[in-house]
């Protein structure tokens, strides 16, 4: 018996742990991931791609705003961001646009590419956290926040919007372009557009696709619409994980070991495209915890193929 008990409260002290960690310590703790992936044709100069996903902006989240800010300002200022991709749910709070524009502000300075996730349209609601283990979450929407408001401002900087559009950009001496789809987890993702999409940019060096939730069905279709590679978030990088397991959850079908980072994907069609998902930098304000999985920002450097 005396054996049990101990048992028991060494596990009741770890969960406290852990929950302390998740809770107080690790959502704090933001990152910049950089990785490399060779999509450019071959004797090209490399893209450096900055990812921006999940901010999740409440306004009283000080500590991230500054963060941001000053991590972006730090890579605009050493030359390492040339294009921005933007995919999504910057929002947490009806009032976290002025101060997502404001910590996003250099970022705006640069080429860029956006698309919204649910987050941008709707404040968020109280949900059982245990839910998302059963599958993705049900659409259950808040109050409805100032989209057109953020999506102005971006386009006011520069940035190309890519909900359910494409659109064409000369990044680093290449013609790029760009397909994209509103928020997949919504049913906003007009799917069937994207070969019109590819078809209107015309002739480009590469096609790049951008969605915020990385449905595998939007993820095919954009390999066949001819996308080197797709940007995605969403998914938290399953915001909590095991170590040496992985995420335990995705909040959509891609499978939970590529739930953050880069991996392959072939259609039914058997065309190929590369998938980088972005862990983002943030969480609900009713789940304010993250274990095992950093919040980031994502800086890819898109390489020549070796010729």
């Amino acid at each position: 018996m005396d054996a049990l008990l101990a048992v028991l409260a060494a596990l009741v002290v770890l969960g406290l742990a852990c929950a302390i960690w998740g809770i107080f310590i690790e959502r704090q703790l933001f990152v910049v991931r950089r990785d490399s992936v060779r999509v450019l044709p071959a004797g090209s100069h490399p893209i450096h791609v900055l990812h921006v996903s999940d901010i999740h902006m409440a306004p009283w989240q000080r500590r991230k705003q500054r963060w941001l800010a000053k991590t972006i300002s730090s890579l605009v200022a050493r030359g390492e961001v040339d294009l921005v991709v933007n995919t999504g749910d910057n929002l947490g709070h009806p009032s976290g646009i002025a101060p997502v524009l404001t910590a996003l502000t250099d970022a705006l300075g640069k080429p860029g590419v956006f698309v919204n996730g649910s987050n941008d349209y709707h404040s968020p609601v109280l949900r059982n956290p245990f839910g998302y283990l059963a599958g993705p979450s049900e659409r259950s929407h808040g109050k409805p926040l100032d989209t057109k408001r953020l999506t102005d401002s971006f386009e006011r900087g520069g940035w190309l919007n890519l909900n359910n559009r494409g659109a064409t950009a000369q990044i680093s001496g290449l013609k790029i372009g760009f397909i994209g789809v509103d928020d997949a987890h919504d049913g906003l993702a007009e799917i069937a557009s994207l070969q019109s999409q590819a078809a209107t940019n015309g002739i480009t060096d590469i096609t790049i696709g951008v969605t915020h939730a990385p449905y595998l069905n939007v993820v095919h279709a954009m390999a066949d619409a001819g996308a080197s590679i797709v940007f995605a978030g969403h998914t938290h990088g399953g915001q909590v994980a095991i170590p040496g397991f992985g995420a335990l959850v995705t909040n959509c079908d891609l499978p939970r070991q590529f739930a953050k980072g880069l991996s392959g994907w072939q259609s039914a069609n058997g065309n190929s495209t590369i998938l980088n998902v972005c862990a983002g930098l943030g969480h609900s304000i009713y789940a304010p915890v993250r274990f095992a999985v950093r919040p980031e920002l994502r800086l890819l450097t898109l390489m020549p193929i070796e010729g």
